[in-house]
């Protein structure tokens, strides 16, 4: 199929990395790894940030208009698409060309990790969110990543059309590196953001401070606007305990990574974490909070230990356990590997997404 791409939130040539442009990348090789042909048919950034900024919503409507009337004319001097695949729609960052594009045009409609917030009905973001569910509700299939979010469709749509694909990443890179650890050496990859990150990023040094009598060290590689904030939480550890390097290329992540024993981040917040993959396809097993998405690419005792939320003692002593017991560590990171290779590889994601694409749509063009 002929397919046209669109990521609301952050186009795949953003850039600035992050979890979304990854997917949005990994998405579209899958989709090209299945044979059809695709492309990104817009740059338009639909993001309101404030739930009070009416004017900035009144700008994105007027964008959005303009953006549907150029995509018209060019469809209709080059040929129209065979299916419009949306990433990522939800309150903040709606869908406003595919639905009324698909409407016009006939088109079937396809999202991938759509959300729904009742918490988010406020101001502006509640007339965004209605057109995210009117999407939702057009949608020929709407493809969720998790659990907790296939539910939330269906909580919310219960006639929606849903499937479910695992979270993947393109882990060749990840795989062919030989793992050869450091027994003490703990990672995290994690940007330097406001919010869930810095959370994340508080709870890590709270349960390393519980455990600086032994003699870890960790490398954190990351980079971002809260970098200051996040060298203080880490001021009162010993001295020369912590490897600051910035942010990293890929390849250069996943030699990093190799020389890593456990990957250490609560994921406050986390979708689901495209870095704890990409540490797991590394062999090198993940301590993180059991929360929202975590537990869907993290097998607790299997590829890692998920601790409670809000529970900083028991983070600590996971990491401390992990550290003392080389063995457990070892049939940890065999596991993962396995795992990653089996349901979150971009082979594997890609046959699954076919098998979804060829049940809901059939035998497209």
């Amino acid at each position: 199929m002929k397919i046209a791409f669109y990521s609301p939130l952050k186009s795949p040539d953003h850039p600035v990395p992050s979890g979304d442009r990854l997917m949005a990348r990994q998405l579209i090789a899958c989709l090209r790894l299945c044979g059809h042909s695709v492309e990104v048919v817009s740059e338009l950034r639909a993001f309101i940030a404030d739930y009070d900024d009416r004017d900035g919503r009144d700008a994105l409507l007027k964008n959005a208009g303009a953006e549907v009337a150029r995509l018209r004319e060019q469809w209709r001097q080059r040929g129209v698409p065979d299916l419009w695949f949306c990433y990522h729609p939800y309150y903040k960052s709606p869908d406003l060309l595919g639905p009324d594009l698909c409407a016009e045009f006939r088109l079937p409609y396809v999202t991938v990790e759509a959300s729904y917030s009742h918490r988010r009905n406020i101001g502006v973001w509640s007339d965004l969110q209605g057109r995210v569910l009117d999407a939702i509700r057009l949608a020929t299939v709407n493809i969720c990543l998790t659990g907790r979010d296939r539910a939330g469709l269906m909580a919310i749509a219960p006639e929606a059309v849903v499937a479910t694909l695992k979270p993947f990443i393109d882990a060749d890179a990840f795989l062919e590196m030989v793992p050869l650890p450091d027994p003490l050496r703990l990672v995290t990859v994690a940007m330097m953001r406001p919010g869930d990150k810095l959370a994340s990023y508080k709870v890590l040094a709270q349960a390393l401070g519980r455990i600086r009598h032994l003699p870890w060290m960790l490398s954190i590689v990351g980079d971002g606007p809260m970098r200051d904030d996040v060298r203080a939480l880490f001021s009162d550890l010993p001295e020369g305990r912590i490897e600051w390097l910035d942010q990293q290329e890929p390849s250069e992540i996943a030699d990093i990574l190799a020389g890593s024993a456990l990957y250490v981040w609560p994921g406050c917040g986390e979708a689901y974490g495209l870095a704890y993959l990409e540490a797991q396809a590394a062999g090198v097993p993940v301590i993180a909070w059991a929360t929202a998405g975590v537990p869907e690419v993290v097998e607790n005792g299997t590829t890692g230990i998920l601790t409670a939320p809000g529970d900083v003692d028991a983070y600590a002593t996971a990491i401390a356990t992990l550290l003392g017991n080389d063995d457990e560590r070892r049939r940890m990171a065999g596991n993962a590997r396995v795992r990653v290779v089996s349901d979150h590889s971009l082979q594997a994601a890609s046959r699954a997404l076919d098998a979804i694409l060829h049940q809901h749509l059939g035998d497209q063009p």
